[in-house]
């Protein structure tokens, strides 16, 4: 499958690579695997904010999943690993929640659909999703990601 071609087919423009906010690489390979660092959801270029079961409703927290999704996307575009991907092998999900807020795994469905949506059966993966008081920035959803990928 052509991944550039489907992400065109399904109407997905991806956002620039988001450059570290810290002293960490965005992605690194080791053999055949990528490691993806935790990516923030930017819509519009805008981080998006707040906690879950608070500011943050259910929906807009699935959107910040899914832009977590395309900026694990464009990481391994900008790493020109986009082709080689073989299978996401698993999703880390971090939501900024409220104590009482427990649907963790219904906004991380936001990255995990987008990939399955993207790579089809290599988009299947093994996954958290877990609920923290605070995360970088004050963003609502962090998303990172280890993927296989096929050898050059």
């Amino acid at each position: 499958m052509n991944i550039e071609a489907r992400l065109t087919e399904l109407g997905i423009t991806l956002p620039q690579a988001a450059a570290p906010v810290a002293s960490y690489q965005p992605i690194v390979i080791a053999g055949e695997t990528a490691y993806i660092s935790g990516q923030l959801p930017f819509v519009d270029g805008k981080l998006v904010t707040g906690k879950l079961g608070a500011a943050v409703t259910l929906e807009q927290g699935q959107q910040a999943a899914r832009a977590c999704g395309l900026m694990i996307i464009a990481q391994l575009k900008a790493a020109g690993l986009l082709e080689r991907v073989a299978q996401v092998v698993k999703l880390g999900g971090f939501v900024a929640s409220t104590p009482d807020f427990s649907d963790q795994p219904k906004v991380v469905n936001g990255t995990s659909d987008l990939m399955f949506e993207v790579f089809g059966d290599a988009g299947l993966h093994a996954r958290s999703a877990v609920g923290v008081p605070v995360l970088p920035l004050d963003a609502a959803v962090e998303v990172d990601a280890i993927v296989a990928i096929r050898p050059a």
